[in-house]
């Protein structure tokens, strides 16, 4: 990457820090809530958008493209619905179209900066992982902001990507790469959809239930698949090497 590219690190990171805390304290003034949980909000908010700008900073080189601040911006989206989503948890779901909107301007962005990093030839693993954190991130954000609406168990939808991270750090055949799939994008894509769907005020229980549930199974049988291919190619590998053993 170019010397300009690594000079941009910075400033995005305190834009994307400084966008969120200005965004944060506005919208928050704009629900009143108990003032512990408004904080507990903006923590959580902060976490995320903190995240974000570390994920730049950590770069070795570093560096910042478009298609990351593209990224960057969904942060911010995501973190704000954070702010809002906590809150929640503590005073119950409001009925406005404040969080869903937030939320599915950062779902609609998904793919542009794809789109921007091809159209740049700035694609790089490094924004694809950005990309992939900040998915991640949407899902669990919703699946918090669903929760007083729908029970907790929405939470298993945005915790699943993390547990499986998790799972890595003790298996690390679990980090592997994977094929490219379809189905996977577009399992993927269904989460956050299927959240927005269960926090669109006035849309009646059994719809709001029936859309995170059918996403959830969706999710299980993804990550089911993903573990049963990671676990037969670790297990094929030894076989493989023995063979080759034998053979000399």
């Amino acid at each position: 990457m170019t010397g300009r590219a690594a000079e941009r690190v910075v400033p995005d990171a305190v834009a994307t820090l400084a966008g969120y805390g200005l965004a944060a304290l506005w919208l928050l003034s704009l629900a009143p809530a108990l003032l512990v949980s408004q904080l507990a909000g903006l923590g959580a908010g902060a976490v995320v958008a903190g995240a974000a700008a570390g994920s730049l900073l950590r770069r070795i080189p570093r560096f910042s493209t478009p298609a990351d601040r593209v990224t960057l911006l969904r942060a911010v989206l995501i973190a704000l619905c954070a702010a809002l989503a906590v809150p929640q948890l503590f005073t119950g779901p409001r009925a406005d179209l404040l969080l869903p909107i937030l939320g599915g301007a950062a779902f609609l962005l998904d793919g542009l900066d794809g789109a921007v990093a091809r159209r740049t030839g700035t694609s790089s693993p490094e924004g694809a992982r950005f990309d992939s954190a900040t998915d991640a991130a949407l899902a669990l954000v919703l699946s918090v902001a669903a929760a007083p609406v729908t029970g907790p168990w929405t939470l298993a939808i945005g915790g699943m990507y993390y547990t499986f991270v998790a799972a890595g750090f003790f298996l690390p055949h679990l980090r592997a790469a994977l094929p490219a799939s379809a189905s996977r994008k577009a399992i993927g894509a269904f989460q956050p959809f299927a959240l927005l769907v269960a926090l669109l005020p006035g849309i009646p229980l059994a719809a709001a239930v029936a859309a995170p549930a059918s996403a959830l199974a969706l999710l299980v049988f993804s990550f089911a698949r993903d573990v049963v291919q990671l676990e037969s190619r670790h297990r094929a590998v030894p076989a493989d090497a023995e063979a080759g053993l034998s053979a000399l």
